[in-house]
């Protein structure tokens, strides 16, 4: 998956991560990362989006993800999300189903 343009997803509001992706032109993956518990869990948050990335085959963007406490499930669901949006694709895999 090619990231095309800026998109966002997730909102503010607790228990949720508001992620921002871009395209970032070969650079590979880089991740800014505003969360209360970075110290605690920053490393594994990372990894999760990092990994939901290369599951959807995205290899450059430039992630930042305000986090509110987001589950690792939440922070998934957003880093898909988004991926879609930038990608402007239209057809959607989710978890193995296509749709």
């Amino acid at each position: 998956m090619r990231l095309k343009q800026t998109a966002v997803s997730g909102t503010m509001e607790s228990s949720d991560v508001m992620v921002t992706l871009a395209p970032n032109g070969g650079g590979g993956i880089e991740i800014e990362l505003n969360s209360p518990v970075e110290k605690q869990f920053g490393r594994e948050m990372r990894d999760v989006i990092r990994e939901t990335l290369k599951g959807l085959g995205v290899k450059d963007a430039k992630v930042k993800a305000v986090d509110k406490g987001a589950l690792d499930c939440v922070i998934r669901a957003r880093v898909k999300t988004a991926a879609y949006r930038a990608s402007g694709e239209s057809e959607y895999i989710w978890e193995g189903a296509r749709k």
